[in-house]
């Protein structure tokens, strides 16, 4: 969701439509139903607009000086005028309504310390049009120094209702400002108090999942741990759900890699969890103890919100389905409205890490998954091919994206029972009939591919061996000899361009066996991935070596006097090799891969979904 803008927060509405209009744009679904019933006490403000003198000698400029910070030509008027801290200088509300509407900084702040040291403590609970505070509005825009300076004269206002009766620790949540979420929070009673509702609550903690605020949504869960979620668990889970970045562990701290191996050795391992899947954990643990399960799967299957557990499936979210099928393994059976089960859909989007479960699921109800068939009797094998065509973004080289495709058309068929590998769907086609028509398109690409390299390679054949008989200097009349035979840059010379010709013909051979050989769609799982990282290489190395013997002959012929001319064109040689170079090494990372990494596509040895390992965990996490 966006921030919340200023005018949002602190706008004009002009009737109590326009207020629920703006509410609804604003916050759309996290704004909860019982906050509109809550009543607002809204202080009326005078304005100074009935005197049009006073409007134009005294709001504007004070208007002025407020957005831009200006204090020297604020003071002057409030030293003339001290009561105007309580007039309405518009619908924005008073002089510090307006002044905390601007962007942070040394100025700025200097302006709203000085004015709130001005105003009293009942000042600085005035309300606008909005029933907005000041500190509300600064909350709302994330200006946490700014909440510091009002809090340190009046700390009640952070319990003043706003528009629609959010608190200001709500609104901030809402602004997508962590220090300050976690500040309002950590230091002002964490949501004690009668005048704190459960509803309230669970609106903070669903915000803060929102904005991706785990680590302050697993304090809110633990401070309250009684607190009811059952009507907010759709929205929660659905949340969760399609956030799989916030699952990952992402990268090891230096302590944590070098104890590892130590606790491995007794047969344990680190507690690695995220906050985000604590956050899950907790979440459908209270779940599951206060839901039957009917209403369970009701939810996760066709929730009012989305379809929770098959948006996982098709985002990758392995942690979340692995969490849900640990409490309710029968989920793995449900269906969507295509007859799909995650591990379907899971196939559709290759999300191999939610594949793996097959594994772990016991061979019985994997032959179960892999028999059943959607609406044209298509079987999860039918299904790696009939969704090859929507991988193509996901991949460099029509090459490598064929041989991957390969890879998990293998590796589900292994999975499927031998008698239903070659079943047939509504079309009267079977797997590999529907993956061969699907990739035909594939293979013709690749080829394309490989012709244009050998186009590339060609050309430095031409001008390696042109170069061979075209030394810099020419040759002696008398007896054929160069000129600068026992210069050694002239050695350099020879041995760069023999490096390019063999090199770059060694290429154009590799790519011309791969066009003239037999070849289909199985070629692309070994031999072409081998065949394109030589050529790639060679060629590579082709185009590295051509500008090494154009740099040299610079240097035969400068070598006296010029010396900074060849030193110069070496310069700008490298230019060319280095770019050639770093735009190729992503293509030559996923050849690598491919060639090597793509042999464990699958690892069915590492277990997710029930871990056999004890595992050290912190005080309030749960272990399995």
């Amino acid at each position: 969701m966006r921030p919340l803008t200023i005018i949002e927060i602190a706008g004009e509405p002009s009737s109590s439509e326009e207020v629920d209009g703006t509410s609804q744009s604003t916050f759309d679904t996290m704004k909860p139903e019982e906050a509109i019933s809550i009543p607002i006490t809204n202080h009326p403000l005078p304005n100074l607009f009935d005197n049009r003198n006073d409007y134009f000698d005294l709001v504007v400029p004070l208007y002025e000086a407020s957005v831009t910070g200006n204090w020297e030509s604020a003071k002057i008027i409030l030293d003339k005028r001290p009561d105007l801290v309580r007039y309405g200088l518009g619908n924005l509300g008073t002089t510090l309504h307006v002044a905390v509407t601007a962007k942070e900084s040394k100025q700025t702040l200097h302006f709203v310390k000085n004015l709130v040291n001005m105003m009293t403590r009942d000042e600085l609970q005035l309300q606008n049009r909005n029933s907005n505070t000041a500190f509300y509005i600064a909350c709302g825009g994330g200006k946490i120094n700014m909440a510091k300076i009002m809090m340190k004269k009046n700390s009640s206002v952070l319990h003043i209702r706003g528009n629609l009766g959010y608190f200001p620790l709500s609104i901030g949540v809402a602004s997508g400002t962590r220090d300050l979420v976690k500040w309002l929070y950590n230091n002002f009673g964490k949501m004690d108090g009668d005048h704190w509702r459960d509803h309230d609550r669970n609106f903070v903690l669903y915000s803060c999942v929102v904005r991706g605020f785990f680590d302050i949504a697993k304090q809110i869960l633990k401070d309250y741990r009684k607190l009811p979620l059952p009507r907010h668990v759709p929205r929660l889970l659905n949340v969760l759900a399609v956030m799989c970045n916030s699952f990952d562990q992402g990268e090891k701290k230096l302590i944590t890699r070098i104890i590892e191996p130590i606790y491995r050795l007794f047969g344990m391992s680190l507690d690695e969890d995220t906050d985000a899947l604590k956050v899950l954990e907790i979440i459908w643990e209270r779940t599951t103890k206060t839901m039957d399960n009917e209403k369970i799967q009701s939810m996760l299957k066709v929730s009012t919100s989305s379809r929770i557990l098959f948006d996982a499936a098709e985002r990758g979210n392995t942690r979340f389905i692995v969490e849900v099928l640990r409490r309710y393994p029968d989920l793995m059976f449900e269906t969507n409205e295509d007859e799909h089960t995650i591990f379907h859909i899971a196939v559709m989007h290759r999300n191999r890490g939610i594949c793996n479960l097959l594994y772990e699921i016991g061979d019985g109800s994997r032959n179960n998954i892999c028999l059943l068939t959607d609406k044209n009797r298509n079987n999860i094998l039918h299904l790696v091919g009939k969704s090859s065509k929507k991988m193509t973004t996901k991949m460099s080289g029509a090459s490598l994206l064929m041989q991957r495709e390969l890879l998990w058309f293998q590796e589900i068929r292994k999975m499927m029972p031998p008698y239903h590998r070659e079943a047939k769907n509504n079309d009267g086609q079977t797997p590999y009939e529907l993956f061969s028509k699907e990739n035909e398109e594939q293979v013709a690409k690749g080829l394309n591919w490989m012709k244009d390299c050998m186009v590339v390679a060609t050309l430095i054949v031409t001008i390696a061996f042109a170069a061979a008989f075209t030394v810099p200097g020419g040759y002696k009349e008398e007896n054929g000899l160069p000129f600068f035979i026992h210069q050694p840059t002239l050695l350099v010379f020879v041995i760069a361009d023999a490096i390019a010709l063999f090199s770059s013909s060694t290429s154009l051979l590799v790519f011309l066996s791969v066009l003239t050989t037999r070849h289909d769609q199985s070629e692309f799982m070994y031999s072409l991935p081998s065949k394109l990282v030589t050529g790639l290489l060679t060629l590579l190395i082709s185009v590295a070596a051509m500008m090494v013997t154009f740099s040299a002959s610079f240097y035969v012929l400068y070598h006296n006097g010029l010396n900074w001319v060849p030193i110069l064109i070496a310069a700008f040689t490298a230019v060319p090799v280095i770019v050639f170079a770093v735009l190729q090494f992503p293509l030559l990372v996923d050849m690598f891969r491919s060639m090597y990494d793509s042999h464990y596509l699958f690892t069915p040895k590492k277990r997710m979904l029930y871990i056999k390992e004890t595992r050290v965990c912190s005080n309030n996490a749960r272990c399995w």
